[in-house]
């Protein structure tokens, strides 16, 4: 494939990194297949093989916040090495807009040439970044996947335990609902047994017995 200006795909061993901003169609780019409609990775996509850079466990990113820093540290790249990034960084956004390409790379190369730094060093700090980076989505996905599994286990397991409670409760709503019109229908047959003897009667016999409370209203 031919080499386009913009560095629409640039492979390095494991990682490739697609601009969407300059990715042409023959060069494979299809931000809808790979990309929502805010530039995410759909939580559907498959998690990635994960990447054994890290020295130490990296941070946590509370509320979606990197510390970068410590990520860095994490996969082994010391604060010179990242300062090689970040100087180089500096020196190229710092030059004025409009700045010829070829102009502005004579200009950072010179910069960095009078700072005495090995441009391959420059290099392998960056692909090490790049590599860090990479992991740490890894790890985070392959993280969600793992959470996102299990609750959706426990999800399934307080569904079938409801389905189950919501059983019980029916049957005995019905059960209740049964007894009281059973116990209704015998209550019309004993009742037709005191009108037979008459309201004042029964009444009388309610308030004198102490084995009877009157009923209440």
């Amino acid at each position: 494939m031919t080499q386009k200006k913009g560095w629409g795909s640039t492979v390095a061993g494991w990682f490739i990194v697609q601009d969407p901003t300059t990715a042409s169609a023959d060069e494979g780019y299809n931000p809808d297949s790979d990309f929502s409609s805010d530039g995410s990775v759909p939580s559907s996509s498959p998690p990635s093989p994960p990447l054994d850079v890290f020295k130490t466990a990296p941070p946590e990113a509370p509320g979606g916040k990197v510390d970068f820093d410590n990520v860095f540290e994490a996969a082994g790249i010391d604060a010179e090495e990242r300062e090689r990034v970040t100087r180089t960084l500096t020196l190229m956004t710092d030059l004025p807009p409009g700045t010829d390409d070829t102009v502005k790379k004579q200009i950072v190369m010179a910069s960095l040439r009078a700072f005495n730094v090995p441009v391959e060093k420059i290099i392998e700090s960056g692909a090490q970044e790049l590599q860090a980076l990479e992991a740490y989505i890894r790890a985070g996905a392959a993280d969600v996947e793992k959470v996102t599994t299990e609750a959706d286990q426990r999800i399934k397991q307080y569904e079938d335990e409801i389905g189950k409670l919501k059983i019980v409760m029916q049957q005995r709503v019905d059960e209740q609902n049964q007894v009281m019109a059973s116990c209704n229908s015998k209550k019309l047959e004993v009742q037709k047994v005191l009108e037979f003897f008459g309201q004042e009667a029964v009444a009388k016999v309610v308030r004198e017995s102490p084995k009877l409370q009157e009923p209440s209203h």
